[in-house]
């Protein structure tokens, strides 16, 4: 594992973002995170977290660093968008620690709904692309159709009271991120059910946020696969939490 050195030292916001073979779609992307994040009176870092990637994404983004001090570059072996996302969280230094898919299919200015003063009193704030104040756009109908039928899955299965778990922009407060990853398992897609399942278990207040989304036709999203993995990992999420696998492990944690 490699993490270069950023100029930020307790910076109020961390970028997560997990990249596997984004060689094309990151700089892009970053080009735009830090053009807004330069327009807000925040300070911030962003950290690429590179999963096993077999292009030069880990190039590109140490050339973009070069220029760009509040961005830098973190590198796993082993591949897992959940494994990323784990490393990432744990690593940033931020009081607000936000999952940022590296499509940008969320705006990047919509972050500022996942922040304070909107979102105070919240340990947890996930991204949702339903209801009436949500905007899906180009989105053919049958992903939706299957949105929606793994949505019933997990709420079958695991978690009732929201309706995107799987969207891929997520807020955690410092608290809460290094409270819910140190014990986080998972290392596939089913990480973020994961993740909400232990939050709710241990009383972390929840809220959703109604985003604008732009569906990506390049989505690396495999929707039979995909969904078949979500529900052998939500059976296992159950009896990871049965055998007390999702335990805290230190005092210090003993409350949200």
């Amino acid at each position: 594992m490699t993490l270069e050195p950023n100029t930020t030292a307790t910076p109020t916001l961390s970028i997560i973002i997990p990249a596997l073979n984004e060689e094309l779609r990151l700089p892009p992307s970053l080009e735009k995170i830090t053009a807004f994040m330069a327009t807000q009176a925040i300070s911030y870092e962003v950290i690429v977290v590179d999963n096993g990637s077999k292009d030069r994404t880990a190039e590109v983004v140490i050339a973009f660093a070069q220029t760009h001090p509040n961005v830098r570059l973190m590198q796993l072996k082993e591949r897992g968008k959940g494994r990323a996302v784990k490393a990432g969280m744990l690593a940033a230094k931020g009081d607000f620690r936000f999952i940022c898919d590296t499509d940008l299919s969320m705006p990047i200015e919509e972050i500022v709904k996942f922040l304070p003063p909107q979102v105070h009193g919240y340990d947890v704030i996930i991204a949702t692309r339903e209801g009436k104040e949500a905007q899906r756009i180009n989105e053919p109908a049958y992903r939706h159709l299957m949105g929606r039928v793994n949505n019933i899955i997990i709420k079958i299965m695991a978690i009732r009271k929201f309706e995107d778990t799987q969207c891929g922009f997520k807020m955690f407060t410092r608290a809460a991120a290094e409270d819910l990853f140190s014990v986080q398992l998972m290392n596939g897609i089913g990480f973020d059910v994961e993740i909400l399942f232990i939050a709710i278990k241990r009383g972390y207040k929840i809220r959703e946020v109604p985003i604008i989304w732009y569906f990506d036709p390049d989505s690396r999203m495999r929707l039979v696969q995909d969904s078949l993995n979500m529900l052998r990992e939500i059976w296992q999420i159950r009896q990871n939490w049965n055998k007390g696998l999702y335990a805290r492990t230190s005092p210090q944690n003993s409350t949200p």
